[in-house]
């Protein structure tokens, strides 16, 4: 028996290797070696094959897994986009009906895979939309929960806490309501680990939540089949007992049935308290989990820091006429500021009445010499009293109207508005007839370190600590998508 057994797995073995074609066999060899390039080449090469061969699904498969090859080991991003569409006008030619859904949804994700690695939101918002289209039109289950799944870690890693959890509700329920607990449980693991992996403590907090409320009720909905279970089982005896109950021998019967049964709940009860254990230990583990990652945050800021700190004393004995010098003092200075401002999150800032015609009109006189010629300045701020931070709003505009003279050609317009928006809502508006910002840069602008810069022509740090400003103050700054002119700033705050 165990050698047909083997005979008959080796079988099943050889049978899958042989649907796979050569080119794809070796490309899977090369890919365990560690050998990305050649794993590529022939994962490639493998696609083509079998398009031309008429095995779509299977040519898509393998140009799908060339395409990650080529961005999440290279970061060869535009080769990736070239490739997926070839792919793409593959199963146009080739499918059709749910199967072209279907293998556009493979397409459409991997599309989505790398916006979120370029942390464009919007983008990866878009190609959302897109595999839902596709999984609704291909009719197949699976593809509806990947896509659930995927909206939820979409939601928590750009901090829609509230739709994540609601996504990933709908597809537990889903499953739920199949029974198909083991794959609840699956999903919250890969979530976490995903968390994990991507040093996201954001994540890894927010589903680790949501699996402990999961775990609870799927703990008791599992109880309560099996006490279903075992009551209709008792129920089925007692009216065998009813039936037979002249029967000595059929009551033994029962009897002994009715040992058994309370074997088999003693036997639960027993398995319950060791998946209560297990549950509890990793409750604890995954606490220290999130609490080391909080803790490692912490330390990265507080060494970059600890640098800029320890560099100054040196930078200030040379000499700050020098360009050079004096662009690594500014860039010690900047470092130092953004590290505390983000260390001292929750404190509170105090704020005080300002008029603020008078308060506009001053912040723009710092810079009426840095304008080129012909340039036109005004001021547009009622003459009303608002709470505010003076040095960290003046540090703001400053900044914004700076920038506003560098970009800003002759004959152009440079803009400082003040706002009130509701009894406790106000807002800066600083607007430019400048070159603008193109659109995909947007997004990055106020973000630290993901350029390198010549320090001489700035250091890329003054608009992050502007945004770490503003969020300090309970607001928010941020640049007006709708302005097509030059470029707006919008400094929103509150009382």
């Amino acid at each position: 028996m165990g050698l047909m057994t083997l005979l008959v797995c080796c079988a099943f073995v050889r049978a899958q290797e042989a649907a796979k074609n050569d080119l794809q066999q070796r490309a899977e060899a090369a890919l365990e070696k560690g050998e990305n390039t050649t794993a590529r080449y022939l994962y490639i090469r493998a696609y083509e094959d079998y398009v031309g061969k008429g095995q779509t699904k299977k040519g898509v498969e393998c140009g799908v897994k060339a395409t990650g090859l080529y961005y999440s080991k290279e970061n060869l991003y535009k080769e990736a986009f070239d490739l997926l569409r070839r792919i793409e006008q593959s199963i146009e030619a080739k499918s059709q009906g749910s199967e072209k859904a279907a293998l556009r949804y493979l397409t459409t994700k991997e599309r989505y895979q790398m916006y979120m690695k370029m942390s464009k939101s919007s983008s990866a918002s878009d190609q959302l939309k897109n595999m839902e289209q596709y999984a609704n039109a291909s009719g197949d289950e699976n593809l509806k929960n990947d896509l659930l799944y995927t909206k939820t870690v979409y939601y928590y890693t750009f901090g829609q806490t509230d739709k994540g959890n609601a996504t990933f509700k709908e597809m537990a329920g889903k499953l739920m309501a199949s029974k198909e607990y083991g794959k609840v449980e699956d999903a919250y693991q890969t979530l976490i680990a995903n968390g994990r992996k991507s040093n996201n403590a954001t994540l890894v907090a927010q589903s680790y939540k949501s699996y402990l409320a999961w775990k609870d009720s799927a703990n008791a909905l599992v109880l309560a089949d099996t006490v279903g279970v075992l009551k209709q089982q008792i129920a089925d005896n007692e009216a065998s007992i009813a039936e037979k109950d002249s029967s000595l021998t059929a009551r033994q019967a029962v009897i002994v049935g009715l040992s058994i049964l309370a074997a088999i709940l003693a036997a639960a009860l027993v398995l319950g308290a060791i998946v209560l254990m297990r549950y509890i230990f990793l409750t604890r583990k995954q606490k220290k989990t999130i609490q080391m990652l909080n803790e490692n945050n912490a330390l990265k800021a507080k060494f970059i820091s600890n640098i800029s700190a320890q560099l100054a004393p040196t930078l200030q004995k040379l000499d700050s006429r020098t360009p050079e010098v004096k662009a690594l003092l500014d860039f010690s200075d900047h470092i130092q500021t953004l590290s505390e401002l983000e260390n001292q999150s929750d404190a509170t800032v105090e704020k005080e009445d300002t008029q603020m015609s008078s308060f506009c009109e001053g912040i723009v006189d710092q810079i009426r010499d840095k304008v080129a010629s012909g340039v036109v300045l005004t001021v547009n701020a009622p003459k009303l009293s608002a709470k505010i931070h003076r040095e960290y709003v003046s540090h703001i505009l400053l900044h914004l109207l700076s920038n506003a003279a560098i970009y800003t050609p002759a004959g152009g317009h440079i803009t400082l508005e003040y706002k009130k928006r509701g009894a406790h809502k106000h807002q800066f508006l600083v607007s430019d007839t400048g070159c603008g910002i193109p659109e995909e840069k947007r997004e990055d602008v106020f973000k630290p370190f993901l350029e390198i810069h010549d320090l001489t022509t700035g250091d890329g740090l003054g608009l992050p600590i502007c945004k770490q400003m503003a969020l300090k103050m309970n607001g928010d700054l941020d640049i007006d998508s709708a302005f097509t002119k030059g470029t707006r700033f919008v400094l929103n705050l509150q009382d």
